[in-house]
């Protein structure tokens, strides 16, 4: 392998290395510039890390946001399975109860068709007596 293929491979990962550095060295000197002008009591702010290490904090917080929304998922599905279980038990409960109020509604209708005198103004008032009590 030759000198140039082996720093070739590096290329990039080093000028981005380099970059960085001399970023850093010009922020530096620029602060020691500035660190005259500053009055005592102030101080000025510290640098931020550098970009890669930002966006491997913000991909961890975004990684852990989205776990933990898919855990709240879980358990709200949890709870909708709960409920529907519930629901199903209730309807179950229901269908006799239903069954037994239809048949109940027509034994009523019929013992009052027994029981219910006839509409007043019809004939069948004028000959027949009122029921004695």
């Amino acid at each position: 392998m030759t000198e140039h293929e082996s720093s070739g491979g590096n290329r990039v990962p080093r000028s981005v290395e380099e970059f960085v550095t001399q970023l850093r060295i010009f922020t530096e000197r620029a602060r020691s510039l500035a660190a005259g002008a500053v009055p005592g009591g102030l101080s000025l702010p510290r640098l931020p890390s550098p970009p890669g290490a930002m966006s491997a904090a913000q991909l961890r917080a975004i990684d852990q946001a989205v776990r933990g929304q898919r855990q709240l998922i879980a358990g709200m599905v949890a709870q909708l399975q709960a409920f529907d279980e519930q629901l199903a038990v209730f309807e179950r409960v229901l269908d006799p109860l239903v069954e037994w109020s239809a048949t109940w509604a027509r034994l009523e209708g019929a013992v009052a068709d027994l029981v219910r005198p006839p509409a007043a103004g019809t004939a069948a008032d004028e000959e027949t007596p009122p029921p004695a009590r």
